[in-house]
This record gives C-alpha cells, structure tokens and sequence, in this order.
C-alpha cells in the first residue's frame, strides 16, 4: 500500500471525524492471538465482521468480539431466517469490496443490515479491518458505534454458561 493512500476504512472514518490509529502487521497474520500480540491487544479486543447469506442476494453483517462465537439459532431467530450461512470468500469480495482478513463494516459499497454482539462494546479499544490485509484500524468502540449510527446492538454469541 503507497503511503499516501489510505485504507478505505481510514478515509471513510477520517469524513466522519473519527479518531483512530492504523497498525500494519509485519508479515502474515496466521492465528487471532499473533494478531491481538501484535497489535498490543487481547484477542478480545479483535472485532471479526463476518458476513451472512440470508437467501438469494440479501446478506446481513455480524459483528463479534475476538474468540467469541455467532450463535445461529439465535441469530436465525433475531433475523425470522429458518437458514442462513456464511457467505463464500467471493460473496464477501463481492459485497462488501473486501478480501477474508480485511472485511469491515465501514465503507461498504452498498448498505447492509449491521448487527454488533454487545461483546465488542465491552472493549474501550478495539481494532477492525481497513480494507487492505494486513492492516487495521484501532479505535475506540463507542467511536466505532458513533460510525455506525444504524447499527443493531444485542446478544448474538453463544453463551458460556456461568
């Protein structure tokens, strides 16, 4: 990446007037915990937008913290979905403009239903994709949710029980 351009995610946020900071990895991130190490976070503080196919053409954003895990039944059933799935590499690409490892839900090329598990709001500081691998932004959450004004918050993880 030139050093005078900047990541989409960064250019988006910059017209928004929001504070973050980038951090390029120094080589290929293989597992969350080289990632969170390397960036001098927990892997909580990794937020993973993963994208689902809700039927022909029409897909939803979850967004969760670090290690945690959608849960599917509960989404399906915030969504009235009897199926969903997770969108292939070339949908993801295709609709979000985003390779696997750089997704974010800022900047997005058409707008896209955004659901936030209440686990990233849980972190002061969280990290995201940029749009470009190997890059992220860090930022605060509540300047994340600032970003994302339409955004749903609730519980969409599996819960370990207590």
């Amino acid at each position: 990446m030139p050093d005078d351009t900047l990541p989409p995610v960064a250019a988006a946020l910059d017209q928004l007037g929001v504070a973050y900071r980038l951090f390029t990895h120094p080589g290929p991130v293989n597992s969350l915990e080289q990632a969170a190490k390397e960036r001098g976070q927990r892997p909580e503080q990794i937020v993973r937008s993963i994208l689902f196919r809700l039927g022909q053409e029409r897909f939803a954003m979850v967004l969760v913290a670090g290690p945690a895990q959608v849960d599917w039944k509960t989404l399906r059933r915030h969504l009235g979905q009897s199926r969903l799935t997770t969108a292939t590499a070339e949908e993801v690409l295709a609709i979000t403009g985003y390779a696997i490892g750089a997704v974010s839900p800022l900047s997005l090329p058409q707008p896209l239903p955004i659901y936030i598990d209440d686990s990233v709001l849980a972190e002061t500081e969280i990290s995201l994709g940029s749009g470009v691998r190997g890059v992220t932004v860090i930022l605060r959450s509540e300047d994340l949710m600032r970003a994302l004004p339409d955004a749903e918050i609730g519980v969409f993880r599996q819960q370990t029980p207590n």
